[in-house]
């Protein structure tokens, strides 16, 4: 089933369900979303919560964009709880897409909408800036390579607001790895944040078209109003995590 392409080339995706979950894959041994069918908005994956972080930093931002869709873990928490964000997901292929309702994705509004385009067009070509750029967009290969170059990356920087953030889920096993991060530290001069998930073999990393450390002191420590109980429940120990990597790396 893994091998089923499209007359585009895309692969097509496929729905597995288990242990009252429902997953998204490319191939069954790669996972590309899981959600809890008794609790469909929650962040399943600890990457997911990771890229999350970008609260400790912006936290209260107005507008966000996410590269991949994947099975909507990620909007679908920053819908439920950033009420006063716009949100766009840009997904490149219409199959992921057509899963939406599956994976229970809400759909298109004033706040949300699911864009079906080439992530690296879309930043390129970008008319406003956001303050948030979430990228993870994968296929059955891994990373598309549009997504790692140094023009993808300097075209993220210049597509953020002053004080916005990117951050981009990377596997850490990749044989570029470390060039796509040295790219990434490159366009956003040095401003950047790796926090690794080792038992998931991914790193999450922070760049921001500003200072990390010093929007950090003005981000959230305690739970914020805009998240309730239990969402924030679910992010406290990965936040921590966060913290830890940027007092280690920037001594602080």
């Amino acid at each position: 089933m893994s091998d089923f392409q499209d007359r585009a080339g895309r692969t097509e995706p496929f729905v597995h369900e288990e242990d009252g979950t429902r997953s998204l894959h490319f191939t069954y041994g790669e996972l590309q979303s899981r959600m809890h069918l008794q609790r469909p908005d929650a962040l399943e994956v600890e990457y997911t919560r990771t890229m999350m972080g970008f609260l400790l930093f912006k936290c209260r931002p107005r507008s966000i964009v996410m590269i991949g869709l994947g099975g909507g873990s990620l909007a679908k928490f920053c819908y439920r709880h950033l009420p006063g964000a716009q949100i766009t997901a840009v997904e490149i292929n219409p199959q992921v897409i057509a899963l939406r309702e599956q994976f229970l994705v809400p759909g298109d509004d004033a706040r949300l909408r699911i864009v079906q385009a080439d992530g690296a067009d879309f930043v390129a070509e970008a008319a406003s800036p956001c303050d948030v750029l979430l990228v993870d967009g994968f296929d059955r290969d891994g990373m598309p390579p549009r997504l790692c170059t140094q023009g993808f990356y300097d075209d993220c920087h210049c597509m953020l607001s002053a004080g916005g953030i990117m951050v981009a889920n990377l596997h850490v096993e990749h044989p570029e790895y470390a060039i796509f991060v040295d790219r990434i530290v490159r366009s956003f001069e040095g401003s950047v944040l790796v926090v690794n998930i080792r038992r998931e073999g991914n790193a999450v990393v922070f760049a921001s078209r500003g200072d990390l450390v010093a929007q950090q002191a003005q981000g959230i420590i305690r739970q914020p109003t805009l998240l309730g109980k239990a969402a924030w429940t679910e992010l406290k120990p990965t936040f921590a995590q966060i913290l830890t990597s940027l007092a280690e790396t920037h001594g602080h």
